[in-house]
C-alpha cells in the first residue's frame, strides 16, 4: 500500500469521526511510538523520583515493585490501544469518553487529562533543570557554592522556553527529534548501566538489593516490619513506577499526525510501555547494585545523585548526570507536544475558554498559541518551588513533588473513565484494527481497579510532619495533591452546572461525509 493510499485512508477515517485533516500527517508508526517512549523517559522518572521508591520501602520496594506495577500499567495500555485503534483522533482520551459516555463524561475526562498533562510538563521540565544544575555543579567546582532554588527555577524557565521554540518550529522536526530521542534513551540508558557495572570497585549483593528495606517516612516509628509498613509505607513506592510510565496517551494525541494511525498509534501505546518497563527495571537495578552505603543514601533522602557520588569519580558522575539531563530535555519537548495537541483538540470542540486561540495553527500547521499557553501554565504552577522549605536542613522544592502526584492522578483517572465506559459498552463497542477481543472483560476491570488504588495512594501523606494531628505538623510538609485535585473537581462540577451543561455538547463535527449526520444534527442529538 502506498503512502498516498494510507494517507487517504487516514483522512477518510478522520472524516468519519467528524474532522477534516488540519494537522500535518507526517509521522510514521515509529515516530508515534517514539513520542510516548520519550515522554515515559526512563532517563527522567527513574532518576527524578527514585527517592520515592527508596524512602518508602528501599531497594526491596524498587526491585520487586517496578515489574509488578509495570505489568498492571501494561494492561491499562492494552485497553487504551484498543480505544485509539477505534477512535484515532487528537482528542484521544476526551473523545473516547464523549463517544462512549456523552458530553458530561467527555468534559470531566478532558479537563483531568489536560490538568495532568500540564502538571507532567511542569514536573519533567523542573526535573530537567535540577539535573542540568547538578551536572554543571559536578563538572565545575566554580558553578555554585550551594544549591539554589532560584537558580534552578531560572534554568527551568530556559528549558520551557527552548522546548516551546522547538515545538513551534515544525511538526516534522519534532518527529525527527523524537526518533533521535529513542536512540538516545536506549544508548544513554545502556551507557549508564555499563558505567555503574564496570566503574565502581564494589557492588551490593543480590540479597542486599532484593531484601533491604527502608522506611524514611517517619511513619510507624520508622519500623520496617508489620502491617503498617506493608500496607501503608510500601504502597507509596508505587508512585515511582506510576509516574515514570505515564504520558503514553501521546500516541493518541498525535494520531491525527500519524500514518495508518488505527494500527500505528495502538502499537505506539503498548510498545512504549513494554520496552520502558524492561529498560527502566534494568536501569534501576544498576542503581541499586551500585549503592556503597544504604544509610548514606537514606540520609540524603533517597536521592539517586547520592549513589553516583558514592560509587563514581567526578567525571563518570558528571557523565551519568549529563546523559539523564539530555534525556529529560527530550522528554520535556515530547510532553509539550502531547499537551498542545490535546489542548488543540479540546479547544476545537470549544471546551476551553479562549478556544479560538488555542486551536489556531501557524504556517507549519502547529497550534502555536497552545504551545505558548502550555509553557506559561507550567511556569505558573511550579512557581511555589521558589519558596524555600527546609527539611533536615536542606532546601526542598515541594512544588515539584506536588506536580508529580497531580500529574499521576489527573492522567490516570482520565484514562480510567473511557476504559470503564468501553467495558460498560460490552459487545456493542465496534473495535478498530487492533482489538483485545473478549479479553477486555477482565482487562478493563483490572485497569480501573489499579488506577483507583494508585490514585488513592498518590493522595496520602508521605511524611508524619504532613499529618495535621502529629507533632511538628506544618503545611509546607503536606502532600497538597489532596487539596488540588478534589478542589479542581469541585470547581469543574460548579462550572458544569452553572454554565457548561447549557452549551457544551461534546465533539463538534468539522466535516460531513455521506450517510452521516451533519454538524447541526450531531450537536442536536448528543
Amino acid at each position: 500500500m502506498s503512502d498516498t493510499t494510507q494517507l487517504n485512508a487516514d483522512e477518510q477515517r478522520l472524516a468519519e469521526l467528524g474532522y477534516k485533516q488540519e494537522l500535518n500527517r507526517s509521522w510514521s508508526g515509529f515516530s508515534n511510538f517514539a513520542i510516548s517512549f520519550s515522554i515515559i523517559s526512563i532517563l527522567a522518572g527513574c532518576f527524578t523520583t527514585f527517592g520515592v521508591g527508596w524512602n518508602n520501602g528501599g531497594p526491596m520496594a524498587i526491585f520487586w515493585g517496578w515489574p509488578l506495577v509495570s505489568a498492571f500499567i501494561l494492561i491499562i495500555g492494552f485497553c487504551m490501544s484498543e480505544l485509539v485503534s477505534a477512535f484515532p483522533t487528537s482528542g484521544g482520551i476526551y473523545w473516547w469518553a464523549s463517544k462512549l459516555g456523552g458530553a458530561k463524561a467527555g468534559y470531566y475526562t478532558g479537563w483531568l487529562n489536560l490538568i495532568g498533562l500540564l502538571a507532567i510538563d511542569a514536573s519533567v521540565a523542573y526535573g530537567c533543570a535540577t539535573f542540568i544544575d547538578l551536572t554543571l555543579d559536578t563538572f565545575s567546582s566554580s558553578w555554585a557554592s550551594h544549591y539554589s532554588l532560584t537558580r534552578v527555577f531560572i534554568i527551568f524557565l530556559v528549558v520551557l522556553a527552548l522546548a516551546a521554540v522547538v515545538n513551534i518550529f515544525s511538526s516534522h522536526l519534532l518527529a525527527i527529534i523524537n526518533n533521535v530521542s529513542v536512540w538516545w534513551h536506549v544508548a544513554g540508558a545502556t551507557a549508564v548501566v555499563l558505567i555503574l557495572v564496570l566503574v565502581p570497585g564494589h557492588h551490593a549483593s543480590l540479597s542486599t538489593v532484593a531484601t533491604t528495606r527502608v522506611n524514611n517516612t517517619g511513619f510507624f516509628g520508622g519500623n520496617m516490619h508489620g502491617a503498617g509498613f506493608f500496607l501503608y509505607v510500601l504502597p507509596l513506592a508505587a508512585i515511582l513506577t506510576q509516574y515514570t510510565i505515564t504520558g503514553y496517551d501521546a500516541s493518541a494525541h498525535l494520531s491525527e499526525e500519524t500514518k495508518s494511525a488505527a494500527d500505528g498509534a495502538a502499537k505506539g501505546i503498548w510498545r512504549s510501555i513494554f520496552y520502558s518497563a524492561i529498560g527502566g527495571w534494568i536501569l534501576l537495578v544498576s542503581f541499586l547494585f551500585a549503592v556503597q552505603s544504604v544509610p548514606g543514601v537514606t540520609k540524603a533522602g533517597g536521592a539517586v545523585d547520592a549513589i553516583f557520588g558514592q560509587a563514581l569519580g567526578k567525571n563518570w558522575h558528571g557523565t551519568v548526570l549529563l546523559i539523564s539531563a539530555a534525556g529529560q530535555f527530550f522528554c520535556t519537548m515530547a510532553c509539550m507536544t502531547s499537551t498542545t495537541r490535546m489542548l488543540f483538540a479540546f479547544s476545537r470542540d470549544k471546551a476551553v475558554p479562549g478556544h479560538k486561540y488555542w486551536r489556531t495553527l501557524n504556517a507549519n500547521r502547529v497550534p502555536v498559541h497552545s504551545v505558548i499557553l502550555a509553557a506559561v501554565v507550567a511556569a505558573i504552577i511550579t512557581a511555589p518551588a521558589l519558596v524555600k522549605v527546609d527539611i533536615n536542613g536542606a532546601p526542598v522544592p515541594v512544588a515539584f513533588f506536588a506536580v508529580v502526584t497531580i500529574g499521576v492522578v489527573g492522567l490516570y483517572v482520565a484514562f480510567a473513565i473511557p476504559i470503564y465506559l468501553r467495558w460498560r459498552a460490552g459487545d456493542s463497542f465496534t473495535p478498530g484494527n487492533w482489538t483485545l477481543g473478549s479479553k477486555y472483560k477482565w482487562m478493563c476491570v483490572v485497569a480501573v481497579v489499579e488506577i483507583a488504588i494508585t490514585s488513592i495512594i498518590a493522595l496520602l501523606p508521605t511524611s508524619t510532619l504532613g499529618v495535621p494531628w502529629n507533632t511538628g505538623f506544618a503545611m509546607k510538609y503536606v502532600n497538597y495533591t489532596i487539596l488540588v485535585v478534589p478542589g479542581a473537581l469541585i470547581l469543574l462540577w460548579i462550572w458544569w452546572h452553572l454554565s457548561v451543561k447549557n452549551w457544551f455538547k461534546g465533539p463538534i463535527r468539522t466535516i460531513d461525509v455521506p450517510g452521516q449526520a451533519s454538524s447541526a444534527e450531531s450537536a442536536a442529538t448528543d
